[in-house]
């Protein structure tokens, strides 16, 4: 057993003031606020925070970084740049990226990750000897860098949608692709099972661009009892294509097919009509916002208010993982609602710290995480308030001014994995970095 004593910890309640904590096999035990430190607590100065929760993350993304954002286009040109770094992946090499990417979420305070895995296939779309090769790599990597992670298995059969139908997958996305549904959870059910105390798998729907309708009817028939997320109208593109051909919104197309329901996190939902809202509000599902990529990308900005007065639990995801950056995506979160009605205070500071810790961890199927509670898992951040950013700022508005800079501890069941600010399983994670894009031949 140990125990913390805080000086501030966000509790259900709200900030608290003098909490001390209790940890025991992995999960809280009692927590009192105003209580007095005892002589061998283990003091925790600073702000502490429930574990945050990275909903959506495409690992292999982090090889583009400060490359592919200066120049014209948008998300389409983009995904060419995109395509060209998944060619150069195989096992090993997505391992060691994974490995330094993972490592630096859980610097920055994340310490669960649901990351959308479809590069499952040798580059010429071939199965590997193992066909489950490049996931488990991915839970490999999440295991060295001490983050707890749902390997989201994406379903993607279709290289695109038109006005006329489904095309074929292009040669790029050949790796991407699974014959069927059934071939796909075959291979998913041939794999082995991941440690349960800190990996699980869930099921991904790329999107209706990439599984037409009678085979998302397939997958909302037979995945059941998993956390299950799908793109959702990230592009105007993608609704146009889908009103043409199906004669629906895509949003309608998943609640048609039976997709759209409590246990599906719709990522993006960026462009959706208010009859989208209320589909998703009435099938209690959830949406995964990705501020800083939806910024970066020019995607725009989606329904975010909207969508919680429907009652839609809304999480946070650092998908291309240009930033990663907890704090970022919280900011985004209002900071976008700020810009799009000319008002401030969309979201109250609670609810903010709800999408980026407790709603995370349900969206992820870790229940009982993301929040300090007795028996919750013993997953927290502390974030330092003597910062230049963070020096003055009262600890129920700490993610207005913290930066993935300010984290000085993260503890993931019970077990610490950042101290001072170092990750102490990994080291110094710029090196990982700089191998993992020698190996890649990605140029400097």
């Amino acid at each position: 057993m140990t125990t913390y004593w805080a000086e501030h910890a966000w509790l259900p309640t709200g900030p608290a003031t003098a909490v001390r904590l209790t940890v025991t096999e992995g999960r809280f035990g009692k927590i009192r606020s105003h209580a007095h430190a005892h002589h061998d607590d283990v003091r925790l100065p600073g702000v502490v925070l429930p574990g945050l929760a990275n909903t959506h993350s495409h690992a292999f993304h982090r090889a583009l970084r400060g490359r592919t954002h200066g120049g014209s286009g948008n998300f389409w040109t983009w995904r060419e740049q995109m395509y060209a770094v998944t060619q150069r992946l195989n096992p090993e090499t997505y391992f060691a990226l994974a490995r330094a990417t993972f490592g630096e979420m859980v610097l920055a305070g994340y310490t669960v990750v649901g990351e959308f895995h479809y590069l499952h296939h040798t580059p010429s779309g071939r199965p590997y000897a193992d066909p489950n090769a490049m996931g488990d790599a991915l839970l490999a990597a999440a295991g060295e860098a001490g983050i707890r992670i749902t390997l989201l298995d994406t379903c993607y059969l279709a290289g695109g949608l038109t006005g006329e139908g489904h095309t074929a997958p292009d040669a790029v996305q050949q790796r991407f692709c699974d014959s069927s549904v059934g071939s796909w959870l075959d291979r998913m059910s041939g794999r082995t099972r991941p440690d349960p105390s800190t990996a699980r798998v869930g099921a991904g729907v790329h999107s209706v661009r990439a599984v037409p309708k009678p085979s998302l009817e397939e997958v909302g028939a037979w995945v059941e009892g998993v956390p299950l997320h799908a793109h959702l109208s990230e592009q105007p593109a993608e609704n146009i294509a889908c009103e043409m051909f199906y004669g629906c919104s895509p949003t309608r197309l998943l609640a048609d097919t039976g997709v759209l329901r409590p246990d599906l996190t719709a990522v993006h939902a960026t462009h959706l009509s208010a009859d989208d809202v209320k589909l998703l509000g009435g099938a209690d599902a959830q949406v995964s916002l990705c501020p800083t990529t939806e910024r970066d990308l020019a995607d725009g900005i989606g329904p975010a208010r909207d969508l919680a007065d429907a009652r839609v639990s809304l999480s946070l995801g650092s998908d291309q993982n240009a930033v990663i950056d907890p704090f970022e995506e919280v900011r985004g979160l209002e900071m976008n609602e700020r810009l799009s009605t000319n008002e401030r205070g969309r979201f109250r500071p609670e609810e903010l710290v709800r999408a980026a810790t407790a709603n995370g961890y349900r969206s992820l199927g870790w229940f009982g995480g993301g929040i300090l509670a007795e028996g919750a898992l013993a997953d927290f951040v502390v974030v330092r308030n003597d910062t230049i950013r963070t020096v003055g700022s009262r600890a129920g508005q700490i993610a207005y001014s913290a930066t993935a800079t300010d984290v000085a501890t993260v503890v993931v069941g019970g077990q610490v994995v950042v101290e001072r600010g170092e990750h102490q399983r990994l080291g110094p994670v710029a090196p990982l970095f700089r191998d993992a894009f020698d190996a890649l031949r990605v140029e400097r």
